[in-house]
């Protein structure tokens, strides 16, 4: 193996690392290994042989794709043949003229005119057929057509928008439906099947075009640059407070397989913990074999304790894609609490629990819950202060001594009374205590954020994220 794929490799290996795909150095030499036993000219083998050895969970393959093609890509330039992209200075990287025409995409011009109406003609054409190969070829002629800008004087960019814009591909739906159809039925099943067909294609001819424009970029700027910035964080890296829409479907996704793994690793640290009380009986009769020294002891089988959980928490417009996802987990792990009983609050509280019922769609219970709970009071603003003495007063009950308290939401209390003395009964009443915060922790304590008078009552813990969650779940239910 030359030096250049080899250091090419590591600098691949820290790129993942960095994109939160986690590589070991021992699957970072599997992954060298496997040189030996493929084409290593052959890049789609190369990245099945990479993929194999280093990704271990599906939500980290886009992550890897993303920067194994920045890293290894199939061509230079307008359309020269790559040999995974090896540096022009390194002696080792030979001609790419002379790589394996099998084993790369072969030098390609613009494969359609380059004007607009001819390429949206034959985008048209590719989209009905559903070619691929003639998808990307297509995405590269676009992107050398219509997406370089000058991004300053002298120098040029690439800009994927300039192509989408231009190419409209979304508009080319109602005649791409019409010639699928070609005469059936338009409003039954043929129509949602050719209608999800189209939007599909036209997907991946936008992500192909995104890809190529990140490929030219590399080239002209630096890969390690444009890897900075390509990937996008994974979904349980993704802060609460800066999640689109479709990274909290995605959240609500995973949900239920998180809940599952909690569910059992707890159950199994609950079965291996420690020993239960010292069985005097037996340990004095198996110490008469020793002549009565007790050099093994007995204990009673150990009964893990299963908490009761209460889960007050803030659903403001500030924090609500917060206290919905973790209100989700909460349910999900159900079985894990000897009882769970959530309670969503504004500028007052009320009790949701009944809300929670298990098959109900997680979106029709929050649209429920903000119609049909008493969360605001007074001005529909965060009131943390009156909230806690509203609980206090109506659910004098709900918190024991063989409770866990968990509160969530950002303690930003719009420069309102706290009622910390309140606060501090509830937390005294309880068996544990915990706030999750989903604010950066460098945040707490500005403006309006009341973090300081309620972090001294109850240990506040930063959760920006589903990863962050995970942990803090794992150490609320110990063995």
């Amino acid at each position: 193996m030359n030096n250049g794929l080899l250091d090419r490799t590591v600098a691949f290996v820290a790129a993942l690392r960095a994109g939160g795909v986690p590589v070991s150095l021992a699957e970072s030499l599997d992954a060298v290994r496997a040189f030996g036993a493929i084409d290593v000219l052959d890049r789609e083998d190369l990245r099945a042989a990479f993929a194999a050895t280093m990704v271990k969970r599906p939500p980290h393959r886009v992550t890897f794709d993303t920067l194994f093609d920045l890293w290894w890509p199939p061509l230079l330039g307008d359309g020269t043949a790559s040999r995974y992209g090896a540096d022009a200075g390194d002696p080792d990287a030979g001609d790419p003229d002379d790589a394996d025409p099998d084993a790369t995409e072969p030098r390609q011009g613009h494969a359609v005119p380059a004007d607009r109406d001819a390429l949206r003609a034959e985008l048209a054409r590719l989209l009905l057929d559903g070619d691929e190969d003639g998808l990307r070829r297509l995405a590269r002629a676009a992107v050398q057509g219509l997406g370089r800008a000058d991004a300053q004087p002298g120098r040029q960019s690439w800009f994927s928008y300039r192509v989408l814009r231009q190419l409209s591909p979304d508009t080319l739906t109602a005649s791409l439906l019409a010639q699928m159809l070609d005469g059936q039925d338009r409003d039954g099943l043929a129509e949602k099947v050719a209608r999800q067909t189209i939007r599909e294609r036209i997907k991946q001819f936008e992500a192909m075009v995104a890809a190529e424009v990140r490929r030219r970029l590399a080239e002209e700027r630096g890969v390690e640059r444009i890897a900075k910035t390509a990937v996008k964080p994974l979904t349980d890296q993704v802060d609460f407070l800066r999640a689109s829409r479709d990274d909290l479907v995605e959240l609500r996704r995973q949900v239920y397989p998180l809940a599952r793994r909690l569910a059992t690793r707890l159950t199994a640290r609950r079965r291996l913990g420690r020993a239960g009380r010292l069985d005097f009986r037996r340990t004095v009769r198996a110490s008469l074999g020793t002549g009565g020294v007790p050099l093994v002891t007995h204990h009673r089988p150990h009964k893990p304790h299963k908490p009761e959980l209460v889960v007050l928490c803030d659903v403001s417009g500030s924090v609500a894609s917060f206290a919905h996802f973790t209100l989700l987990l909460a349910f999900a792990l159900r079985e894990q609490f000897a009882k769970v009983r959530a309670f969503a609050f504004i500028d007052t509280v009320d009790e949701v629990t009944p809300m929670f019922r298990p098959g109900e769609d997680f979106p029709d219970v929050m649209a429920r819950m903000t119609r049909e709970a008493r969360l605001v009071w007074f001005d529909g603003h965060s009131d943390y202060g009156n909230s806690f003495e509203t609980f206090a007063e109506r659910y004098p009950d709900a918190i024991t001594p063989r409770t866990s308290l968990l509160i969530l939401g950002d303690a930003r209390n719009n420069y309102r009374a706290t009622a910390a003395t309140t606060l501090k009964h509830l937390a005294a009443s309880a068996r544990h205590s915990y706030w999750l915060n989903p604010e950066p922790r460098a945040h707490w304590g500005s403006g309006d954020s009341a973090t300081a008078a309620y972090g001294d009552i109850v240990e506040m813990v930063e959760c920006r994220n589903a990863a962050q969650l995970q942990q803090f779940v794992e150490r609320l239910l110990p063995g």
